[in-house]
């Protein structure tokens, strides 16, 4: 969470893996920020959450989107130093040992920042951040292990940067071309859309939230989100729904939904929440289907939401109860109560 410490983070945590329940997502993919330890809680039934894919921390260069020090800042970070979520690594050297360090210590993916970002002080959208060399060592590290590389990208050169490297993720994309587009859809790239951050951050009640020359780089990218999702969906690109949403920001986790529906149908926009993410994930058949052997994961809605996306924005209103792993573990209905978690023996 943006400008929380490690204590008070950690203790609001399970609160907001509740709120993720009580809104309908079972499963989560996280690019930067949540630990094994969160995730081995929720495994182990100490606490309620979603169901957990993590990238541990985002690896950024010096100067890049993850690092967090402000211009006037001149202590330099050595190598490897973590910076809130994002971890500082310059070079192919370093970049093949961090990426193996976030692998050792839980991640299930890589993220990278691969491209300038609307939050970090020093760095401008158009900004290309790693080198060719630096992304193929860090993709290397993941295909060794069986997993992949996802980047945050705005910009056609830094995703096709990217892709030309071996990155199967982009993340926001704001700012996709058709070329662009089609070089993911050929390369089978997935693209995750993040449009509610932008909106909710440029809304009056947060239009604070972000220093001034931020809140201008937001005010760039919003524009052209819906722009990009259209295109990519007209192309036919594997698109995941995401939020990137952060802090106090994270209650509008469901207005995505509503926000796409102006260039996505209801189907295109579920099938973005369930089965193209499973695919993503290399879950594809465990998760994002009601089906033998999957998961037993299921919403129970009092409206159709093929007929009216937009009822996922009210989930206090349709959302009556989430069972995850055939356990309820939300609910607002009388005729289900939610379950006691019964936490698994820790050895």
């Amino acid at each position: 969470m943006k400008n929380l410490s490690p204590n008070l983070s950690l203790l609001r945590q399970p609160n907001m893996c509740q709120s993720m329940l009580d809104r309908g997502f079972t499963t989560v993919r996280d690019c930067g920020g949540a630990t094994l330890a969160l995730k081995e809680s929720i495994q182990q039934g100490l606490i309620r959450g979603p169901r957990l894919f993590i990238a541990g921390h985002a690896l950024s260069q010096t100067g890049g989107h993850g690092d967090r020090r402000s211009q006037h800042d001149p202590n330099e970070c050595c190598a490897g130093h973590v910076n809130g979520i994002g971890r500082i690594v310059d070079g192919v050297a370093e970049c093949l040992k961090y990426a193996r360090e976030e692998i050792r210590q839980g991640s299930d993916f890589i993220k990278i920042m691969g491209g300038g970002g609307v939050a970090s002080p020093a760095d401008q959208i158009q900004h290309l951040q790693f080198s060719n060399e630096e992304i193929r060592a860090i993709v290397t590290v993941a295909e060794n292990v069986g997993t992949y590389v996802t980047s945050h990208a705005y910009t056609p050169q830094a995703i096709q940067q990217a892709v030309r490297q071996g990155v199967r993720g982009i993340e926001h994309g704001n700012l996709l071309d058709e070329e662009t587009a089609i070089m993911m859809k050929e390369n089978g790239v997935f693209l995750t859309t993040t449009l509610v951050t932008y909106a909710t951050m440029d809304s009056d009640d947060f239009r604070h939230f972000l220093p001034a020359a931020s809140a201008d780089k937001n005010r760039e990218v919003l524009g052209q989100g819906l722009h990009a999702l259209g295109l990519a969906n007209r192309v036919g690109v594997d698109i995941c729904l995401g939020t990137d949403l952060l802090g106090p920001l994270h209650f509008a986790q469901s207005r995505e939904f509503a926000i796409r529906s102006a260039v996505q149908t209801p189907l295109e926009i579920l099938r973005s929440a369930t089965v193209t993410p499973a695919r993503m994930l290399k879950r594809e058949v465990f998760l994002g289907q009601v089906a033998p052997g999957f998961a037993a994961d299921l919403l129970i809605l009092n409206a159709n939401p093929l007929e009216d996306i937009t009822v996922f924005d009210r989930p206090d209103q349709h959302l009556l109860t989430t069972i995850k792993d055939g356990r309820v573990v939300a609910s607002r209905w009388s005729r289900l109560e939610i379950e006691d978690i019964v936490p698994a023996k820790i050895e």
